[in-house]
């Protein structure tokens, strides 16, 4: 593979210190080519920026703060918020090099304040892509036996949908964590932080038929999700059977697993369900973790909204 090379110039389209401040992040600081190219890019644009509104090169002493501030405001209009703090930042970062060996005085760009960054919403499934989902493990008998792995897929995808359950947590059930009567599962979350899990009665029911059609051991500490050897399944595993089910049902394959924690949680606040009660079922020690997917099921209100609203 060629090696990428970050150019630098004798400071006619740039600030004459850039091309010893790229030298020092590639040379000595030892960061990726990237890196320095995207730092590069950023100093190079605020040069030109800066030339067109003076109407003259500045030099470094001559920029002040409230240029900095000018260019932040007006750069979120061509820039994504995530793009224009990677850009100050390396600015910033600039700055810094060149106030150690003393180019400079001040930082004009410290303590700036920067767009907050955008939150994406979270990928979920509608209820309907779900119910695709559950459908792809094809459960059937062959000589009065059901097959072990359909049934140990549809497990895992109930399991994960039902109980909004993290992979880790997944895979790291006992017999022991059970509850049959309540149909519930004690799951041990992120911190060793400990929660009981409602999963209903058909999940439930699934995992009763494959205990007692193949499980090799039942006893409090064995896992619940296993391979053919009786060994406690991996993430990767999971993993991957949900992508190899996700393609056979048309589906989205970026969707990872969380998603299916995305969706429970979403499809719950769709329904009615209190916010304090998602945050208990989901785990999470900060509401505002879970009020992320109060935005989500705001989106599909208003969608919902346009199309049947006759004034919408």
């Amino acid at each position: 593979m060629a090696k990428i090379q970050v150019k630098v110039d004798s400071g006619k389209r740039s600030f004459p210190e850039c091309a010893q401040f790229i030298n020092h992040l590639t040379l000595e600081r030892r960061l990726s080519v990237y890196t320095a190219r995207n730092y590069k890019y950023a100093i190079d644009s605020f040069y030109l920026w800066l030339s067109e509104l003076e109407g003259r090169k500045l030099s470094l002493n001559e920029v002040t703060k409230s240029q900095c501030r000018s260019y932040i405001i007006e750069s979120q209009a061509k820039y994504s918020r995530r793009t224009l703090r990677t850009h100050i930042s390396g600015i910033r970062t600039f700055y810094k090099f060149c106030q150690a060996r003393n180019w400079v005085t001040v930082n004009p760009f410290h303590n700036l304040p920067l767009p907050k960054p955008d939150k994406p919403l979270p990928k979920i499934l509608t209820e309907k892509q779900v119910f695709k989902l559950l459908e792809q493990p094809n459960i059937s008998e062959t000589e009065g036996k059901i097959d072990f792995k359909s049934i140990r897929d549809l497990l895992i995808l109930e399991l994960l949908y039902a109980g909004g359950l993290r992979v880790s947590e997944l895979v790291g059930i006992n017999y022991g964590d059970i509850n049959h009567v309540n149909a519930s599962i004690k799951i041990s979350g992120k911190g060793g932080k400990q929660r009981h899990t409602p999963i209903g009665n058909r999940a439930l029911k699934t995992l009763t038929n494959f205990r007692d059609s193949f499980a090799k051991d039942c006893r409090p500490l064995a896992p619940v999700i296993i391979n053919k050897n009786g060994k406690r399944l991996s993430i990767r595993s999971v993993q991957i059977l949900l992508k190899n089910y996700l393609r056979s049902a048309d589906l989205p394959s970026d969707l990872t697993p969380h998603k299916l924690r995305h969706s429970f949680a979403t499809h719950l606040l769709n329904n009615g369900a209190d916010l304090r009660a998602v945050q208990e079922l989901l785990g999470h020690s900060s509401l505002s973790t879970t009020q992320v997917y109060t935005h989500v099921s705001a989106v599909r209100l208003k969608e919902v909204h346009g199309l049947s609203h006759p004034r919408a």
